[in-house]
């Protein structure tokens, strides 16, 4: 408790030493001549998401989780046609060859209902890789904002109650990663490459028997 009170107090003093909002002036002057505080804050959360990098797994990951919802739909229509197709044939089968195609029918769709989950599950992965990628290839960036700026601690601002704009870096680090990263395309993950799924309508239909013979009660 008291090494973390000490803590709290060396951050308040720091805040304490830097202008007040009565003084954003002197703050303006202090951040055109490269100085800043000896605590910065970053949102890591903004570094990201405003990020040309940031951007580019945003709309990745919107575009694949739109076309999952439209495979998904589109499988849904097929199977729901299939199986309105299997339920008007049973009348004109016998039960043994009617369970049959209801049993590679439910396999079929059993399969088709784990690899879509696969997918959506790679979502999280691709983003979870993609972050971590980016963050790795931040922090030394970030650190050196940190060290030109002539600070020496950075705090994430979402865990502070209260700060002044000024001691914010977030914008600059932004910048400089833009610049010496990019959107980080060249080596991005690959989304669902473990788990391919054919097309809706690529599947060939279950087969349509004929009529039963004699042997199995068949007029």
């Amino acid at each position: 408790m008291l090494a973390r009170a000490a803590r709290c107090l060396a951050v308040v003093a720091a805040a304490a030493a830097w202008p007040t909002a009565g003084q954003g002036q002197a703050a303006d002057q202090l951040l055109s001549m490269g100085s800043l505080p000896p605590v910065v804050t970053i949102d890591q959360e903004r570094l990201f998401l405003e990020s040309a990098f940031g951007q580019r797994v945003t709309r990745t990951l919107e575009a694949a989780a739109q076309a999952l919802s439209d495979e998904n739909r589109a499988y849904e229509e097929m199977l729901g046609a299939e199986e309105r197709a299997l339920a008007e044939q049973r009348g004109d089968m016998a039960p043994e060859a009617f369970r049959e195609l209801a049993d590679a029918f439910d396999t079929r769709v059993e399969g088709i209902r784990r690899t879509q989950e696969a997918k959506g599950r790679a979502l999280g992965d691709f983003r979870d890789i993609e972050q971590q990628r980016f963050f790795e290839a931040a922090l030394p960036i970030a650190a050196q904002v940190l060290a030109e700026s002539g600070a020496v601690a950075v705090l994430d601002s979402r865990a502070i109650l209260l700060a002044l704009d000024e001691i914010d870096i977030t914008d600059r680090v932004i910048a400089r990663i833009d610049a010496q990263l990019g959107d980080g395309a060249d080596e991005a993950a690959s989304l669902f490459e473990a788990t391919p799924a054919p097309a809706p309508g690529s599947i060939a239909p279950l087969p349509r028997p004929g009529p039963p013979d004699a042997a199995n009660g068949g007029p």
